[in-house]
C-alpha cells in the first residue's frame, strides 16, 4: 500500500519535470529564433538598406534670346516639369502668366558638378520665340537652364523602384503626419503597441470600417523591407520580433528615414513605386518639397493601402481617405482648420500621363544598351547611378504624337500599322527621341531599336555617294533609265523596275536620285561595284558589312530605325561620323562624376561628295518623291531627305534633316503584310508631323574647297541658263569642264549672251 502511494508521488514530479525542461528549452529556442531574427533585421538593415536603380534624366531645357519658342509651349514644358501656376510666385517650381511675358521661379540643381541656381526670371515672346531674358536684377540673362525631368528609372526584373530622400529634405510635416495617421506613440513605444491594437480594435468597430491599423510604423517598415503580406501568426510573431530589434539598434529619426524612402506606394505598370520621394513625383510630377498640403495627405492616405486607394483607379475612394487624412492633421494641431478646408475641396490634382515619368521605355532600353557596353547589371539596378541622357522632352512628346495620330489619320490601314521614330541632333550624335511603336507607354518590343526591316530606296544616297566619291561622276552626269537584266550567280536573272514602270532614257544623276529611279540606280551601282558601296555603308554607320547581291542596290538590306538614323546623321553632318548616343554622363548615389561621354568625330566620307549629295537630297524634296509631303512644310524652310519603300509595300521609310535635326521615320505591319504606302503617302507624313512641331530651321551647308556650281537642265541634265524653265543649279568638281551657257537650248555663243539680255530663248 505504501509502494503505491510512493509511485503516484514520483509521476507527478517526473511530469513536473519534463514540462520544465521542455519549458526551458522551448524558451531557449525562442530566445535563439528571436536572436536570429534580430540578428537578420539589423545585418541588413545596416548593410544597404536599398537597391536603388538608376535614375535616368533628361537634357536640361535650355532658354535663351532667339531660341524658337512661344509663352504656350514653354507653360507646357512647365507643366511637364511639375511647375506650378502661382500669381504670387512663391517658391521654386512656380511661374505666372502676362501679356506676351512669362515669370518663372526656377529650381536649382546639381548634378556632378553641373550646378544650376534657383532664380526668377522674367522672358518675353514676340513671333514665337524669346525676345528678351532677364534675371530678377532686370539685367539680361544669356542663358537659363531649366531643371532636368526625371524620365525613368533603369529598374530590375523584380520591379522595385525609388528616389531616394535625404533626411535634411523630408518635410517635417509629412513624418508629423505619418505619425498621427500611423502611429500615434510612435515616439515612446519600442517597435510593437499593445495600446494601438486596443484602440484600433475600438475605432474600427464603432466606426463600422477598418478606419485604424494596429501595426506601427517600424512594423511597417519590418514587412515591407524583409517580409511578405501574408496573414498568418507566423509572420505577425517574426514582424514583432525584427521590429523591437531594428527599435532597439537604431533611433527614431533612422527608422522614420528608411520608413519614408521604403515604404510602398503603387503601381506603374511592372515598376512598383517605392518611396515618399518616387510617389511625389509618380502622382503629382514634382519635388516632395513642393507638394501642398491636399498632395501631401493623399500620399499618407495611400499607405493603408495603394491598391485600395489608388486614386487613378479608384477617386472616390482615394478623395475620402485623404480627407480623413487631413481631419486627423487639424485634430493633431498639424494645420490650420481653415487649411485644412481649402486643401479639402481640391481635386486630386495628379499628373496626366503625358508628364508623369517612366513613360519613355523605348528610350530608356537605348540608354541601357549603351550603358551596358560600361556597367554591369547590378550597377545599373542597384547602386544608384544618375544618368544625365540625352532626350529632349518636348521633342520627344512631338515624336510620339505624331505618330500616334498619323497613324490613325491613314484611315483604313490604320489598326494594323506599327512604327517607330528616331530623331537626333546631326552635329552632337545625341539622340533627342525615340519612340519604339504607336502606344509609347507599351514597355514590349521596341521598333526603334529591334525592328530590322529592308530600307528600301533609303540605300541609293549610298550608291550615289560612292560614284560620287570615285571622281567619276557628278551630279551632272547623264545615265541611262532603261531596262536592265541582271545575271546572277545561279544562272537566273534580275531584272528590276521603276515604281512607275516606266524607263525614262537618259536623265542626269540629281534626277535619278531624286525621282527614285531603280533601273538607272543598279546601272550606276553595278558599273561602281558592290565592294566600294559597302564600304561607303560601313563608313557611314553599319556594323557590319552587308552581303553583295546586286538587289541590295535598291534596299534589300534589312536595318533597324535606329541604324538607318547613324547612316543620315552621318550625311546631315556633312560627311562626319558621330557615333549616336543616348547618355551624356553618368553620376555617382553621392553626386560625384563618374563618366562623362565626349563626343567622337570621324570624318567618313569626302565632304565636297556628301554636300553634292545632299543638294540631291534636297531636290528629293522640291522635285522628286519627297515633294508632296514639302508641300506642307513653310516655303522659306530648306529640308533634305528621302523616301523608301520596299516590294509589295511592306514597308514606309522616311529621313531627312534640317541643320539642327535628323527625323527617320518607319511604318509596317509586324506581320510583314503589305501595307500599301509608300514612303511618301505613309513614314512622311510622320515625318512632316515632327518636323512642324519642333524648331525647324533650315538646312544650310557652306561648300567645301575644290567644289564648284553648273546649272543644267533637270529633265535631261543639258547645260542651261540659270532663268530657264526646269533649270537646276548642282555642285561638281571645280576640276570639271562644263561650258558656261546663256541660253536655254544649250547655246554658248555671243549671240546666245547677247539674246539672254533681252529675254530670249525663252521656252
Amino acid at each position: 500500500m505504501a509502494r503505491s502511494s510512493r509511485s503516484k508521488t514520483r509521476k507527478p514530479s517526473r511530469i513536473r519535470g519534463l514540462v520544465l525542461r521542455l519549458t526551458a528549452v522551448g524558451f531557449i529556442l525562442a530566445v535563439a529564433y528571436g536572436g536570429y531574427l534580430a540578428w537578420q533585421a539589423t545585418s541588413e538593415f545596416e548593410g544597404r538598406r536599398w537597391d536603388i536603380p538608376a535614375q535616368v534624366y533628361a537634357a536640361p531645357l535650355e532658354l535663351f534670346t532667339g531660341r524658337a519658342l512661344s509663352a504656350e509651349d514653354l507653360v507646357g514644358e512647365l507643366k511637364r516639369l511639375g511647375y506650378r501656376e502661382d500669381p504670387r510666385l512663391v517658391g521654386p517650381g512656380t511661374y505666372r502668366v502676362g501679356l506676351g511675358r512669362l515669370e518663372i521661379a526656377t529650381r536649382g540643381f546639381s548634378f556632378g558638378g553641373d550646378t544650376e541656381p534657383e532664380q526668377l526670371v522674367a522672358i518675353t515672346f514676340v513671333g514665337g520665340r524669346i525676345a528678351a531674358l532677364r534675371d530678377s536684377s532686370g539685367s539680361r540673362a544669356a542663358i537659363v537652364r531649366l531643371n532636368p525631368l526625371l524620365i525613368g528609372s533603369l529598374f530590375p526584373s523584380h520591379g522595385e523602384d525609388r528616389l531616394i530622400v535625404a533626411p535634411a529634405d523630408i518635410p517635417p510635416l509629412l513624418t508629423d503626419t505619418l505619425k498621427a495617421v500611423e502611429d500615434r506613440r510612435f515616439d515612446s513605444h519600442f517597435g510593437v503597441d499593445p495600446i494601438a491594437v486596443v484602440r484600433a480594435l475600438f475605432v474600427n468597430v464603432t466606426s463600422g470600417e477598418i478606419r485604424e491599423g494596429a501595426s506601427t510604423l517600424t512594423q511597417q517598415l519590418v514587412r515591407s523591407y524583409f517580409l511578405s503580406n501574408e496573414r498568418t501568426w507566423g509572420r505577425k510573431l517574426r514582424e514583432a520580433f525584427m521590429a523591437v530589434a531594428l527599435e532597439l539598434r537604431y533611433d527614431k529619426a533612422d527608422l522614420l528615414h528608411a520608413y519614408v524612402n521604403e515604404i510602398y506606394l503603387g503601381q506603374d505598370g511592372a515598376r512598383a513605386i517605392h518611396g515618399f520621394g518616387l510617389a511625389s513625383q509618380f502622382y503629382f510630377g514634382k519635388p516632395l518639397s513642393e507638394l501642398e498640403l491636399n498632395e501631401l495627405a493623399l500620399l499618407v492616405a495611400e499607405v493603408r493601402g495603394p491598391t485600395y486607394y489608388d486614386p487613378r483607379r479608384h477617386a472616390d475612394r482615394a478623395l475620402e481617405r485623404r480627407n480623413f487624412v487631413l481631419q486627423r492633421m487639424a485634430d493633431e494641431g498639424l494645420a490650420t482648420n481653415d487649411a485644412v478646408q481649402a486643401a479639402a475641396e481640391q481635386k486630386l490634382g495628379l499628373v496626366d500621363d503625358s508628364r508623369r515619368g517612366a513613360m519613355h521605355s523605348a528610350f530608356l532600353g537605348l540608354v541601357r544598351r549603351q550603358l551596358s557596353a560600361d556597367y554591369a547589371r547590378d550597377d545599373l539596378e542597384r547602386t544608384g547611378l544618375v544618368v544625365m541622357s540625352t532626350l529632349d522632352p518636348a521633342v520627344q512628346t512631338a515624336a510620339e504624337r505624331a505618330l500616334s495620330k498619323g497613324i490613325e489619320g491613314l484611315g483604313k490601314n490604320a489598326a494594323e500599322l506599327e512604327g517607330a521614330v528616331v530623331v537626333t541632333s546631326p552635329h552632337t550624335g545625341e539622340v533627342k527621341a525615340l519612340v519604339g511603336g504607336r502606344n509609347a507607354n507599351y514597355e514590349g518590343f521596341n521598333r526603334a531599336l529591334d525592328a530590322r526591316r529592308p530600307i528600301g530606296s533609303l540605300i541609293k544616297p549610298a550608291v550615289y555617294l560612292t560614284a560620287l566619291e570615285s571622281g567619276r561622276y557628278s551630279l551632272a552626269s547623264v545615265i541611262d533609265d532603261a531596262p536592265i537584266v541582271v545575271q546572277l550567280d545561279n544562272k537566273n536573272t534580275w531584272t528590276p523596275s521603276n515604281f512607275d514602270d516606266k524607263a525614262h532614257g537618259l536623265v542626269p544623276l540629281v534626277r535619278a536620285l531624286a525621282e527614285s529611279y531603280n533601273m538607272a540606280t543598279v546601272r550606276l551601282g553595278l558599273d561602281i561595284g558592290l565592294e566600294p558601296i559597302a564600304d561607303t555603308l560601313q563608313r557611314l554607320g553599319l556594323k557590319q558589312k552587308p552581303t553583295l547581291y546586286p538587289s541590295m542596290l535598291l534596299g534589300a538590306l534589312a536595318l533597324t530605325p535606329i541604324e538607318v538614323a547613324q547612316m543620315y546623321n552621318t550625311l546631315a553632318n556633312g560627311g562626319f561620323r558621330v557615333p549616336l548616343r543616348a547618355v551624356r554622363s553618368v553620376i555617382t548615389e553621392e553626386g560625384e562624376l563618374k563618366q562623362r561621354y565626349q563626343i567622337e568625330i570621324e570624318q567618313a566620307a569626302n565632304p565636297g561628295a556628301v554636300y553634292a549629295l545632299n543638294h540631291a537630297l534636297i531636290q528629293v524634296m522640291e522635285r522628286g518623291t519627297g515633294r508632296t509631303v514639302r508641300r506642307t512644310l513653310p516655303d522659306e524652310i530648306v529640308v533634305a531627305g528621302k523616301t523608301g519603300t520596299t516590294d509589295d509595300l511592306r514597308d514606309s521609310w522616311f529621313a531627312g534633316f534640317t541643320d539642327s535635326n535628323l527625323i527617320v521615320a518607319w511604318l509596317g505591319a509586324d506581320d510583314n503584310r503589305p501595307i500599301g504606302l509608300t514612303g511618301s503617302s505613309g513614314a512622311a507624313k510622320i515625318w512632316a508631323g515632327v518636323l512642324t512641331a519642333i524648331e525647324a530651321n533650315s538646312y544650310s551647308a557652306p561648300a567645301p574647297e575644290g567644289v564648284d556650281e553648273t546649272w543644267i537642265d533637270y529633265l535631261t541634265g543639258a547645260p542651261t541658263a540659270a532663268r530657264c524653265p526646269d533649270a537646276v543649279a548642282v555642285p561638281v568638281p571645280e576640276t570639271d569642264y562644263y561650258p558656261h551657257v546663256f541660253g536655254c537650248n544649250g547655246e554658248t555663243g555671243v549671240g546666245a549672251r547677247i539674246r539672254s539680255w533681252f529675254g530670249g530663248n525663252e521656252r
